[in-house]
């Protein structure tokens, strides 16, 4: 499964050393999903470490060893994506997603992106954490 993550999954993995984040890059390690996700995320996950939680740089960096950065979506997509109702700071994430062709965008931002919450945009699932978790684990042989 390719899982697109938005920047606050990352400042996450980043800031906690348990929890959602950490349990999906675990997954990601064993083989269990794809993590994907752009520049645009990372830097925006990058200046919330620096300004809420400096000091994460080496859990940042285990996280993005195992999520493969992606190019950045031309305008064009992007605009589409703000068309879907999405501020200029997010429409890039979803545009990236798509180009990605990831199944689904794994965001914690329910102020943007909350009204897209289960729905299916040009392929691409927007979930929770909590609903991505689920979905790795129910394709898992247990």
């Amino acid at each position: 499964m390719r899982l697109f993550l938005d920047a606050n999954v990352i400042f996450s993995a980043a800031y906690c050393e348990e929890g959602r984040a950490q349990d999906l890059i675990a997954l990601a390690g064993r083989g269990r999903c794809g993590l994907f996700s752009s520049a645009h995320a990372l830097e925006e996950a990058r200046r919330n470490l620096v300004l809420k939680a400096p000091g994460h740089e080496k859990r940042l960096a285990d996280a993005l060893a195992r999520i493969e950065m992606v190019a950045e979506a031309p305008a064009a997509v992007v605009e589409w994506a703000r068309r879907q109702g999405l501020p200029p700071k997010d429409a890039p994430i979803l545009a990236a997603a798509v180009l990605a062709r990831a199944e689904a965008l794994v965001t914690g931002d329910a102020r943007d992106f909350g009204h897209l919450y289960d729905h299916t945009v040009r392929g691409v699932q927007v979930v929770t954490l909590a609903r991505a978790l689920a979905m790795v684990l129910g394709q898992a042989k247990i």
